[in-house]
Parts: C-alpha cells; sequence; structure tokens
C-alpha cells in the first residue's frame, strides 16, 4: 500500500472535560476500531492528540470523534502519513494537555488567550512588511531545524520554562506579537501568559505553522518544521533553503538524532558525515570520552 494511503491527524481543543477518564476510554475504543495508532492526551481542561491511520479509517474516526458536542467545532489538521508515524497507540489522562506547570488563575485558555491570526492574515503581514515582531514558542531543539524568518527564539528547554525566559522577552511589550508552535496547541496558553505579564498587542497564529506551510510552501518559513513522531520533520514542498546546521561540524542538515551517551540523551541535528552508524553518535568529544571510560 503506497505512503498516500496514509493520513495523520492533528488536533486539539481546550474545553471542560468533567470526567477525563471517561472521555480518555471513549477515544482509546473509537481508535482500536478505527485501527489508528497514535497519542492523545485527555485531561479536565481538553483534549490534544494525533493518529495516523489509512484515509477511509482516519476519516471515519473523525465523523464519529465530532459527533460529541465538546468536539463538534473542533479544527482538525491532516497530513500525509507513511503507515509507520507512530509505533503504538497512547491514550492517557493527564492534569494538562500542555505541560506548562502555569497557575490556573494566571493563565486559562477556556476564558482567555490571544486573538487567533489567520495563516493568510500572517502572510499578508510579512507581504506588507507590517511592523511586528513572531516569538516562537516551540523547544529550542525544534527551532534549529525551521522557523519564520526574523522570528525571535527564547531558548526554551519546554514550555514551562516561558516564566524564567521572560527577561529576554521584556523589550517586546508594547510591541505587536504574535507567537508560533506546531499546531497552535502550545500557543494558547504561552499567548495567555504573555498577556498576563503586561503584553499588550498579543495575536497567536491560527492552527500553528503546520496550517501556514502548509497554505503558503516556501514562503515566510525557513527549513523544515519539526515533529514529535517519527517522521521527525515535515516539508511541505515550495522553494526552500536548508538552515539547520550540524551540532559538531556546522554543515547544513536536517537529520536528527540523540546522542549515544545515555546519560546526556541530547537531541541535536547532525550531517551525514558526522554520523557515525550502530548508535555511536555523540554531542561531544566528552561524552565520548566518559562512555569509553565506562567501557
Amino acid at each position: 500500500m503506497s505512503h498516500s494511503s496514509y493520513e495523520v491527524l492533528l488536533f486539539y481543543k481546550y474545553v471542560t472535560i468533567e470526567n477525563p477518564q471517561k472521555l480518555a476510554g471513549w477515544i482509546r475504543e473509537l481508535a482500536k476500531k478505527h485501527s489508528l495508532l497514535g497519542r492523545a492526551i485527555i485531561a479536565e481542561e481538553g483534549i490534544n492528540a494525533t493518529f495516523e491511520g489509512i484515509v477511509k479509517d482516519t476519516e471515519a474516526f473523525v465523523q464519529e470523534l465530532i459527533q460529541d458536542g465538546r468536539l463538534s467545532n473542533m479544527s482538525i489538521k491532516r497530513s500525509a502519513g507513511q503507515g509507520n508515524t507512530f509505533p503504538k497507540l497512547s491514550v492517557k489522562v493527564r492534569d494538562e494537555i500542555v505541560g506548562t506547570h502555569f497557575p490556573q488563575e494566571k493563565v486559562d485558555p477556556r476564558i482567555q488567550t490571544a486573538p487567533h491570526l489567520s495563516p493568510k492574515e500572517l502572510r499578508s503581514w510579512y507581504a506588507n512588511e507590517k511592523d511586528f515582531v513572531v516569538v516562537d514558542m516551540r523547544n529550542d531543539y525544534e527551532f534549529a531545524s525551521g522557523h519564520f524568518k526574523d522570528s525571535i527564539n527564547p531558548g526554551l528547554e519546554n514550555s514551562r520554562d516561558l516564566p524564567q525566559t521572560l527577561p529576554k522577552l521584556e523589550s517586546l511589550k508594547d510591541k505587536k506579537v504574535v507567537t508560533v508552535c506546531t499546531g497552535g496547541v502550545r500557543c494558547e496558553k504561552m499567548s495567555a501568559y504573555l498577556m498576563s505579564s503586561g503584553f499588550t498587542d498579543v495575536y497567536q497564529l491560527q492552527d500553528g505553522i503546520h496550517s501556514y506551510m502548509e497554505k503558503y510552501p516556501g514562503e515566510d518559513f525557513l527549513g523544515t518544521l519539526y515533529t514529535f513522531d517519527q517522521r521527525l520533520t515535515m516539508d511541505f514542498g515550495g522553494d526552500r533553503e536548508i538552515i539547520g546546521v550540524c551540532h559538531l561540524c556546522n554543515a547544513t542538515t536536517e537529520q536528527y538524532i540523540n546522542c549515544a551517551n545515555n546519560f546526556c540523551h541530547l537531541h541535536f541535528l547532525v550531517c551525514v558525515d558526522c554520523f557515525e552508524p550502530n548508535g555511536k553518535t555523540f554531542c561531544s568529544i566528552e561524552c565520548k570520552e566518559k562512555v569509553s571510560v565506562k567501557v
């Protein structure tokens, strides 16, 4: 069966779920029914999920999913799959659908979040050279392989780091700020946090970078989009340059790997020349020497 027969679904919604365990059980059985693999996180604040399956099965899944009134108007993004995007099915209940650990009294996207800026509007802002700043709310290693031109990278190791990195963004408090992330779910909270911290003119990219690249491949976004699945990166076509650089030699690359030192396990970009087969690629000489000493 060809790769084009598979489809990846990506969706989220901040909505009150009074019984997360019950919804998780239903989602799990629905995914099994339609032979989907992937993962979902259910919390009292909503749902965040991505699944893959044969197109006829993913579409049948969606039709049943949206019968739940809480999820009926949910935006669902679709992209081509390869049939091996996820190794298994995982549906879990958590305290949050995005692990920011922000106090709910300070940030609750069900009550307040930044206005959504459509991909079309952001494209117009770029084309007309509007005065605005894009702040990338993804992790630092995601930014490395691709990002919007002239965007700011706060240097986040994970979403909960935003309060600590806020001083880097202080000069933007009165600027027009657009927050971006992969599919939009993180920006709901990150943009709300900026607003609650005194930022006066904040927007968030509707449906995330994924939606923008799908509509405008090769426009304004440099490089490729990082994904949290077996694909690791997505190329939506169009003319584009490779901006990722090898952690070891600075050659251009879009290939990720984890450091072979399991006590480090750094996720980094590596070029073909620096890649060592059989799991022997290290992020530094220090890491390699530490493993050699143990051997």
